[in-house]
């Protein structure tokens, strides 16, 4: 008789096959990490209500947004800007675990090699969600009134966030390429700040000298911000809308590519 035998499967198609289940795998464990060390989440919740107060009670008063109140305009900005700077911590989480081995331990194991990094970046993108709720929270406390649905109010959360999505894959590709957690954590700084303070976030543009204002016109914050916003004020969002989908596009096409084949030389 003649032994029939099954094909085996590579482990290389076995990866590509099972890159979805890794990457949910991984996020998980980063989940539980944050978990453990709640501090991780906490401070990242604190430091977009400290703009968001100073902002509002501190600096507002000095600042006019025509045909709006500002504590409606300054809300949607600072929800883009909070997750804007929570993806930067993508990068800064990575560069701890290339520090630590972790990565050398992943390496070994019959995983996707993109799932190390697709996990961390929606490990981080979950945490966005809720920064983004805690700002809101925090917003309607202070003031802050949207004249759109709840609906709307939700799709503009998740314009952000997708964005904030996009984000993670520019910063995970610094992690993997900047050897240090502490350079990656002030590289973040670097690219974020100048980013989020020169875009309509939290002024309007027009008021900007006419060299930072062009900046602020093509800054892909700007077009997260601006969206965010019209949804939420029940402004056309058409505009905003699209450039945002271009931008978050344009982002993932580009560096998903490049972070993950940065991991696989390290």
């Amino acid at each position: 008789m003649t032994a029939l035998t099954s094909p085996r499967t590579s482990p290389r198609a076995t990866r590509r096959g099972d890159g979805a289940r890794d990457a949910l795998l991984l996020a998980w464990r980063n989940y539980q990490h944050h978990v453990r060390v709640p501090s991780l989440i906490v401070f990242s919740t604190i430091t977009p209500l400290i703009f968001l107060l100073l902002f509002r009670y501190v600096l507002g008063g000095s600042v006019t947004i025509p045909g709006v109140e500002y504590v409606d305009y300054l809300v949607p900005g600072v929800v883009v800007q909070a997750i804007a700077f929570g993806a930067t911590q993508t990068g800064v989480g990575l560069a701890l675990d290339v520090d630590r081995g972790i990565t050398d331990r992943f390496r070994s194991l019959p995983i996707a090699r993109s799932a190390v990094l697709t996990g961390r970046a929606l490990t981080d993108t979950g945490r966005n969600l809720l920064v983004a709720a805690v700002v809101l929270g925090a917003g309607f406390v202070i003031g802050f009134r949207p004249d759109a649905n709840a609906a709307a109010v939700l799709a503009a959360v998740g314009v952000a966030v997708a964005f904030g999505y996009a984000f993670s894959w520019v910063a995970a590709y610094i992690g993997v390429t900047v050897r240090h957690a502490e350079s990656v954590h002030d590289a973040g700084f670097v690219w974020v700040v100048p980013l989020t303070f020169a875009s309509s976030a939290l002024v309007s543009v027009d008021t900007m000298p006419a060299g930072v204002r062009w900046f602020a016109e093509i800054n892909p914050i700007t077009s997260v911000a601006d969206a965010t916003r019209a949804l939420m004020l029940g402004n056309p969002a058409g505009g905003p809308l699209l450039r945002s989908a271009a931008w978050i596009a344009t982002l993932l096409i580009l560096f998903v590519p490049l972070a993950v084949r940065a991991y696989q030389r390290r």
